[in-house]
């Protein structure tokens, strides 16, 4: 009989963590592992033609930087039977599936707003199967905490065998952005990051000025100042900027119509690679995939992290990601704020400055699913 494994997820603002989430799920379920995947965040594509099997919890989401307040389909805060329904529904899979590995993305290091129900999970997991495995899964990156939040995931921490994370320890190590000591440390398995297939496409050689910023609203501030620093530049400079699905309509057209007529405005597409790989250069955020995207790609790239409310992920894997050689990182806010003109200068100043290959480890999903198999045969 194959292992059984149950992953948790919930994505709050953007899609990265569901999207890892699923990725390994899928890895695990190709090498004969019986995988569910419970989901705790909005709905965001059709997951019927998967090899594991997808549960949608009642889901929860955010909205721009308040994390701690959940909210559900209709933008309201949830009450407090929508979280006993997602407790409930967690306690329930356990106890059917009584699963040979339990993985709780990003926790005890964050969604502490959702602590009950991995907690929750976890008791009820080892209640039903008490040999069972319990594994955090964690990207590169983790918010930089305060202290009295370091003492309470260490403590959590005694709940887990092992934390899977997703990077590579010699281009990011996690004691960047979360204080390592030696019992961490021993816990601490670094997978390398883990990559969509490659889409194989050749490259849609535009030469243009490609701005991004993944699915969520988090890059308007940043559209908005790439519109405002195309209208510093040649005309015959044509910009695309790629809008996120979770932009409203007012939003997307007010964009829109603010944009002159060398800069297409419009939603994000499937062909994003191939458009990244023939473009001039590309400008966007700093988020997990970016890293990936451009490795892939070697085109010039501006890096300019989400910061606002705190937020610190970003910043630590651009800043990375300039010493790499990777990509430029320029900010959006604080003291030198980036400004139109800037960020028009650095476009002229970037283009045609391939950044140099690296070796950074991208089959993170093949060694994640080696490292549970490990794992799970230590405990025999």
């Amino acid at each position: 009989m194959s292992a059984t494994v149950l992953i948790a997820v919930t994505h709050l603002l953007g899609s990265g963590h569901l999207v890892r989430a699923a990725n390994l799920a899928r890895a695990l379920a190709r090498e004969g592992f019986a995988v569910t995947l419970a989901s705790g965040g909005m709905s965001l594509w059709p997951m019927e033609q998967e090899p594991f099997t997808f549960v949608q919890l009642p889901p929860v989401r955010t909205e721009g930087i308040d994390f701690r307040t959940l909210l559900d389909e209709a933008g309201q805060p949830i009450d407090l039977e929508r979280r006993a329904q997602r407790v409930a529904a967690l306690e329930g899979l356990a106890a059917r599936l009584r699963p040979d590995a339990v993985i709780v993305e990003h926790f005890p290091f964050g969604r502490r707003q959702l602590a009950a129900e991995f907690l929750a999970l976890i008791a009820a997991a080892r209640a039903a199967n008490p040999r069972t495995l319990v594994l955090s899964s964690v990207r590169d990156v983790l918010v930089r905490p305060r202290p009295e939040r370091i003492a309470e995931a260490e403590e959590r921490l005694a709940l887990f065998d092992a934390v899977l994370v997703h990077g590579d320890a010699d281009f990011l190590p996690l004691d960047r952005s979360w204080p390592v000591d030696a019992r961490l440390a021993a816990k601490l398995r670094y997978t390398g990051y883990i990559a969509e297939a490659p889409a194989g496409d050749a490259p849609i050689e535009t030469g243009e000025v490609l701005v991004s910023g993944g699915g969520s609203a988090a890059a308007i501030p940043l559209f908005a100042l790439a519109i405002a620093a195309a209208k510093l530049g040649p005309q015959e400079r044509r910009w695309r900027i790629l809008v996120g699905r979770a932009v409203g309509g007012d939003v997307f057209g007010r964009l829109r119509a603010d944009a002159p007529a060398h800069v297409t405005v419009e939603r994000v597409r499937p062909d994003f690679p191939a458009l990244l790989a023939g473009c001039a250069i590309s400008i966007s955020q700093a988020g997990y995939n970016t890293v990936l995207d451009l490795v892939a790609a070697r085109r010039p790239a501006i890096v300019v992290p989400f910061d606002a409310g705190g937020e610190t992920e970003q910043a630590v894997r651009a800043e990375a990601m300039e010493r790499a050689g990777l990509a430029r990182c320029l900010r959006i806010s604080g003291e030198g704020a980036l400004t139109p003109d800037q960020l028009a200068a650095a476009v002229a100043a970037g283009i045609g400055r391939n950044p140099p290959g690296i070796a950074l480890a991208l089959d993170g999903a093949r060694n994640a699913v080696a490292m549970v198999k490990q794992l799970l045969d230590e405990r025999v």
